[in-house]
């Protein structure tokens, strides 16, 4: 069955087909699942490979060679970023080849915006009032009136 196969194959491609290219045999480039998820939820997540969604949620990103990382965004908080590790374990003659990564929930617990501080206005200090002049006929070195709320302070030391 093998030598048909075969030969059905280099016929096929020695026949002039166009339509047969052996990049039908070729696998298709493995993708993970990675789920996103913040706290508060509804952040705007993006990774590093292109692929973004609104936590919660899962993305599927072609297992890259190299670790990326997921950025998370919310108004009103602080952005925050979380580095994700490829992990490929290769295949053997029972097993198939897998990719995971890690962390995988990736998780972002998002921080409030502090709000800017206040500007300050600089204290003035209240210019005195003028002194209203005394009335001409009561002498300076008088005492107040008896009946007065407020007792000159001066009064024993003159």
């Amino acid at each position: 069955m093998r030598r048909v196969i075969a030969i059905a194959l280099a016929g096929a491609s020695l026949g002039g087909c166009s339509s047969m290219s052996w990049d039908m045999f070729k696998s298709a480039p493995p993708t993970v699942q990675v789920r996103l998820e913040s706290n508060p939820p509804g952040a705007d997540a993006t990774t590093s490979l292109g692929q973004g969604c609104k936590t919660p949620c899962s993305v599927s990103v072609p297992a890259p060679d190299a670790p990326f990382t997921v950025a998370f965004a919310l108004p009103k908080y602080q952005p925050a970023s979380v580095p994700v590790n490829v992990i490929k374990t290769p295949g053997d003659l029972v097993t198939s080849a897998s990719v995971t990564t890690d962390p995988n929930p990736v998780f972002a617990e998002l921080q409030p915006a502090v709000p800017p501080k206040p500007v300050r206005k600089p204290h003035r200090p209240k210019k005195p009032r003028p002194v209203a002049a005394a009335p001409a006929a009561a002498p300076a070195d008088a005492a107040p009136a008896a009946g007065s709320a407020f007792p000159d302070p001066n009064a024993g030391k003159r």
